[in-house]
């Protein structure tokens, strides 16, 4: 029974301090910053726009170190929207990748093809810049 007792206490003593313990530890870590993009794109090219992100953009977007942590498709208010969650070490990185991004010579191409191809694939583009509060349960999405 002394030993079970015994037993009892140190993990509740784990429990107790050692979770304190562990979110003073992630609260010393550089906070990630999160960015939000909503395109809206039109029906009739719906799956030619998913086509070129899926097969173009999320390759080239890795060579610029985008981290994607999810991706949606959305009807809102009549709207065929394509949405995705990106993950960045900070506002510096995100700048820094997105303009290697837009000025990659082949993005510009396979953008300048399809466009003539298809013609318009975006109708609006919001982009929202994501920083978590001090109380979040998360820090980081992606582990």
């Amino acid at each position: 029974m002394k030993h079970l007792f015994t037993f009892l206490f140190i993990i509740t003593g784990y429990f107790i301090f050692g979770q304190k313990h562990s979110r003073e530890n992630t609260s010393a870590l550089p906070t990630p910053v999160h960015q939000l993009r909503i395109y809206e794109i039109p029906k009739e090219n719906r799956q030619v726009f998913l086509d070129r992100f899926r097969d173009h953009a999320l390759r080239i977007m890795k060579k610029y170190g985008f981290t994607i942590v999810s991706i949606w498709e959305s009807e809102f208010r009549e709207k065929t929207e394509f949405v995705y969650l990106l993950e960045w070490k900070n506002e510096e990185t995100m700048k820094t990748a997105w303009d290697g991004f837009m000025a990659d010579k082949e993005w510009k191409e396979i953008k300048a093809r399809t466009a003539k191809q298809y013609g318009d694939f975006v109708n609006e583009i919001e982009d929202r810049t994501l920083k978590l509060t001090d109380f979040s349960p998360e820090k980081k999405l992606l582990k």
